[in-house]
């Protein structure tokens, strides 16, 4: 048993063709809005590796920038694969529009929860690669992720999240407040909010959290603020997750 996919976002950007491509054609670009660290050998048959838990490298089929590129990982011996396409197109009106293709096979009686959590951190990313390239064009971010308990519950998880950010729904467009550590608080909005993720912008980072697929909670997290040691703020994030989440929060 098992399914193929396919599903598609669009978004209209404020930014050039060739800022769309530098994001999502480049490692540097790539650590701004996915996971992890990210290594891209530019051209056809070149490489799109991710330093990320249980995400191939993909290989590059169609490279013609800035328009399109398109990369996908060899089918395992059970015939999962995943494909990526790009699709870029600049406007009149100096904007620019992207249009993500996902498609793939994905394995097993199972297949349709591994579909629905992949199509909710796809909305994710996506909506992180709108926000980086929207707000903070210019900017390279350190990735930062760090791995906390797994929570008892949705329920239980999204409730806890919203205590520590001070929130009361997180809905889209809601205030938030990020203390970590000593640090003064960082004040954020929501931007985005699905069954499984997250996500806060604040003047200088895209915070993201996920809680969803049976896994631990996970802050993978953007920070555009200059030297940012990752390893240190890795740390941090590890003892707020488990300051928030752990056992004796629940």
């Amino acid at each position: 048993m098992g399914e193929h996919f396919e599903r598609s976002q669009e978004a209209n950007i404020p930014a050039s063709p060739e800022e769309v491509w530098e994001a999502i054609a480049s490692g540097p670009g790539i650590d701004s809005w996915f996971l992890g660290n990210n290594r891209v050998e530019p051209g056809p048959g070149g490489l799109v590796a991710t330093d990320f838990p249980g995400i191939p490298p993909t290989q590059i089929e169609v490279w013609d920038p800035p328009h399109r590129l398109v990369h996908a990982n060899e089918p395992g011996e059970d015939g999962r694969f995943i494909a990526y396409e790009f699709l870029v197109e600049g406007r009149p009106d100096s904007t620019t529009v992207v249009r993500v293709v996902t498609s793939g096979f994905i394995p097993g009686d199972d297949w349709e929860d591994e579909f629905e959590a992949m199509t909710t951190g796809g909305e994710l990313f996506f909506a992180t690669l709108v926000e980086a390239i929207t707000h903070f064009r210019g900017r390279r971010a350190t990735p930062v992720t760090a791995f906390g308990p797994v929570p008892r519950d949705a329920a239980t998880a999204w409730a806890r999240l919203a205590s520590a950010l001070d929130a009361s729904n997180l809905q889209v467009g809601e205030r938030v407040s990020i203390r970590l550590g000593g640090q003064t608080p960082d004040e954020g909005v929501v931007y985005l909010r699905n069954r499984d993720t997250v996500g806060v912008r604040t003047d200088d980072a895209l915070y993201r959290f996920i809680a969803g697929f049976q896994g631990p909670m996970i802050a993978t997290h953007h920070l555009f603020a200059p030297a940012v040691d990752g390893e240190a703020a890795q740390g941090m994030w590890e003892t707020w997750l488990h300051d928030s989440f752990g056992e004796e929060n629940r």
